[in-house]
């Protein structure tokens, strides 16, 4: 009983949020500014009324034919019959050409607007997608967001298409056809008709309704199946690290059977349903046909109105019967929406204050003052985090994994909001200023560099879009990935694959340091950005970073010490604390935990070196 109640809760919350969706579409149908726009709805409004006004009309044409071959027109003699239904026929072709004239206008008309709708709320969507934080995108599943983007869109699609010009048009066509009966046959033939149907929308509806439970598992299979997909494919190396494409299939094939048996449950409801629209229709048009073929009997009627009587009750119910299809699809679509705009409707976690203010660097000195950060709240990351970079300082942090450095630069680019503290560049509070002026002034090269499936051109060029050719290649020199780019067969236009998987992880990491060069911050992140290379090139590539960090205020996050002993100060963090800071001899003096650090990898470098020696020698054959 008590999950029965929530099933009705949830359908009640439901039909409550469909409205909510028909509604929240219709000023992209209005457009605000967009004039010609307007004029276009109401165009196609006028024409969609005057095709049924036409298509009503139509049946009368027909019926005056009919009568005027059976003689029940004749006035004076056989020259009427010879004449007039030709021009009955003739006017009967002209009517339903201009109902399908002015309805094909009707969407010539209408499209502009639709597909200016379309692309607005697919602009806001992918807007709004990339407005949300970093905690909603390492928490989704690439797969099923764009399976549910992609229903969603499509489901927008057939309701601006179908619900303006099927169920407004058959809602009038029902009026129309009703009102034709009441006055011209009488109020019996008016009630039967409006009772067969109102039986025939509400067994559609509630059929429909009963079913959507089938089609929302449908949609919760799929989107399992696909995220399966995709996260498979996309680790496709570690499948076959393992020898797992057995397993992958499996899981795969087990959310596919369960798509499988929501599938055959939807279809064997729709059976029904079908089954009983169809026997609904059948009793009225027996009953109406049965009172006026007695008319007709009885001399109350002429021929041509039995037909007429026949081909008003075909013309509301085939539309009606296309009303039951677009109102199953409207209701489907409309659920297909509603994960979508879940999407639209989640709240960004990092936003701009009200008042925000453009960053303004002057230097870029850097100060955390006593920083607290969690991402869960039984979980504490930085515990009271205090330091300062002066401006155009290095400054590195080190410790080992989990200490919480990677933490430090997030919240530096304001991809999380601090829990206590407070953090400043220039002394302007990071959170008072606005996200794209902050991100604007640092630039990043991430321990985990992701690449555009692109050219090596163009992702060294997403650093500066408007940069040149020159400036391209400038970056790719300082970054020491020049002269292997050229030696490709295709060079800066060869493709790196998705997420960079054709390049190395030293290569994928050069590209990144050369975007970043390209940016020209004023301030630097450098997360681990040595951390893929081999050490001849890290060498190259520090040369580098001691260069372009000339002047510019410089947070490195190593995990190689060799990589910091230059640093103006050296933090150390352990369990979110800092637990040591000085210049580099300072704290090896200090015979810490730096010191401890430094002596193991010190030691790890001699054992590489002893093998790479070993393995240049020749050996014997």
């Amino acid at each position: 009983m008590s999950e029965q109640k929530t099933q009705q809760k949830a359908d009640t919350q439901g039909s409550g949020g469909h409205w909510a969706t028909v509604v929240s579409l219709l000023p992209f149908l209005w457009a605000q500014g967009r004039m010609d726009l307007k004029v276009r709805v109401i165009g196609a409004m006028a024409l969609l009324v005057l095709a049924k006004l036409i298509g009503v009309y139509v049946p009368f044409i027909f019926k005056d034919a009919v009568d005027a071959l059976t003689g029940d027109a004749r006035v004076g003699g056989e020259q009427l019959l010879a004449v007039v239904p030709v021009a009955l026929i003739i006017g009967y072709g002209i009517a339903r050409v201009m109902t399908l004239l002015f309805g094909e206008l009707r969407d010539a008309v209408f499209v502009k607007v639709g597909q200016h709708a379309m692309r607005q709320i697919a602009l806001n969507t992918f807007r709004h997608l990339h407005a949300l934080s970093m905690r909603f995108h390492m928490e989704r599943k690439t797969g099923g967001l764009s399976r549910i983007i992609e229903r969603g869109t499509r489901g927008i699609d057939f309701l601006l298409r179908f619900m303006l010009f099927n169920i407004l048009p058959t809602l009038l066509e029902i009026v129309l056809i009703s009102s034709i009966f009441w006055v011209k046959f009488g109020f019996y033939y008016a009630l039967v008709t409006f009772v067969c149907l109102v039986s025939y929308i509400y067994f559609t509806t509630a059929i429909t309704d009963w079913r959507l439970k089938f089609r929302r598992e449908m949609n919760e299979q799929d989107t399992k199946a696909n995220s399966k997909a995709i996260d498979s494919l996309l680790n496709y190396e570690t499948v076959k690290y393992f020898t797992n494409e057995a397993y992958e299939s499996s899981r795969y094939d087990t959310a596919l059977a369960r798509y499988e048996s929501a599938a055959v449950r939807s279809q064997l409801s729709l059976t029904l349903l079908n089954v009983g629209q169809g026997f609904i229709i059948s009793l009225g048009l027996v009953i109406v046909l049965w009172m006026a073929a007695s008319g007709v009997v009885d001399g109350r009627f002429t021929i041509g109105e039995f037909v007429l009587v026949n081909s008003l009750l075909i013309q509301i119910y085939v539309p009606l019967n296309f009303l039951g299809f677009v109102y199953r699809e409207i209701k489907q679509s409309l659920t297909d929406m509603e994960k979508m705009f879940e999407v639209i409707a989640t709240d960004a976690d990092v936003s701009d204050a009200p008042q925000a203010q453009e960053l303004v660097v002057d230097g870029g000195a850097i100060s955390f003052s006593d920083v607290c950060f969690e991402y869960n709240p039984d979980r504490r990351i930085l515990h009271g985090i205090s330091f300062e970079v002066p401006a155009g300082t290095t400054t590195a942090i080190v410790g080992a994994s989990g200490a919480g450095k990677s933490t430090i630069s997030r919240i530096l680019f304001r991809f999380y909001d601090i829990a206590g503290g407070k953090v400043t560049i220039d002394g302007q509070n990071i959170n008072e200023v606005t996200q794209q002026s902050l991100r604007q002034e640092i630039g990043v090269v991430p321990q985990d560099t992701v690449l555009f499936n692109d050219t090596i051109f163009y992702n060294i060029q997403y650093g500066r879009p408007a940069a040149s050719e020159e400036e391209v290649l400038e970056a790719a020199k300082l970054a020491q990935i020049h002269d292997f780019i050229i030696g490709l067969p295709q060079g800066y236009q060869s493709q790196v694959g998705e997420r960079g998987l054709k390049l190395s992880g030293g290569e994928k990491q050069r590209v990144a340091i050369a975007r970043t060069i390209l940016k020209n911050p004023s301030i630097l992140l450098l997360d681990e950005a040595t951390s893929a290379l081999d050490s001849q090139t890290e060498r190259g590539i520090q040369a580098a970073f001691d260069e372009i960090s000339e002047g510019r205020t410089t947070l490195v996050i190593a995990h190689r010490l060799s990589t910091v002993i230059g640093a103006d100060e050296i933090l150390v963090m352990d369990a979110g604390h800092i637990v040591e800071r000085g210049a580099h001899e300072d704290l090896l003096a200090l015979e810490g935990m730096y010191h401890a650090m430094w002596q193991r990898q010190q030691e790890v470098s001699e054992v590489e070196e002893k093998l790479g020696v070993l393995s240049d020698m020749p050996t014997v054959g």
